[in-house]
């Protein structure tokens, strides 16, 4: 009987010792490869604020204000002129003005709709009657609307050295 059990011990421990191959399955995730056409500054699309970020950012800071930051948006409108300055539709209607450093680069003129990544300073920007009549020119605003421009206004504004536009 002492036999019996020492077998019967033995297999027991065998049985409860025995390890199954485990697969371990890998999902794969497949990342959509997004491409850009870089204009300025070298710059990378990560860690881009939000249009809402963003917003808040704006909310934060009061005239004469800067924050360097990153942001993603899309455009509304383009110095049909020169490409020199640019809108970013906000969730709210508003616009940010955007102008690029130094003068130093354009954008195309046929980008509004697109996403872009922004680097560069965010602020808030009094703008002049002369000044808001000329990007009213720019944009191919009526003589009407342009005539309509009689006071200054806050506007939100950003001075990027850098943008990368969104392939499509």
């Amino acid at each position: 009987m002492k036999k019996y059990l020492i077998v019967f011990g033995v297999m027991f421990s065998i049985i409860a010792c025995k390890t199954e191959d485990k697969k371990l399955e890998v999902a794969e995730v497949e990342k959509e490869v997004v491409n850009y056409t870089s204009i300025g500054a070298a710059i990378t699309a990560d860690a881009a604020k939000s249009i809402s970020e963003m917003a808040e950012t704006y909310k934060s800071i009061r005239s004469g204000d800067t924050i360097s930051t990153k942001m993603v948006g899309v455009v509304d409108e383009v110095c049909q002129n020169k490409g020199c300055w640019m809108k970013i539709n906000m969730e709210d209607g508003e616009q940010i003005m955007v102008k690029f450093k130094d003068y130093g680069f354009f954008m195309p003129k046929d980008i509004a709709g697109q996403e872009v990544i922004l680097n560069g300073k965010a602020f808030i920007n009094e703008v002049p009657v002369d000044e808001l009549r000329h990007y009213a020119e720019d944009a191919g605003k009526s003589a009407e609307e342009i005539a309509a421009i009689t006071e200054p206004k806050a506007t939100m504004s950003f001075e990027a050295d850098g943008v990368l536009i969104k392939s499509e």
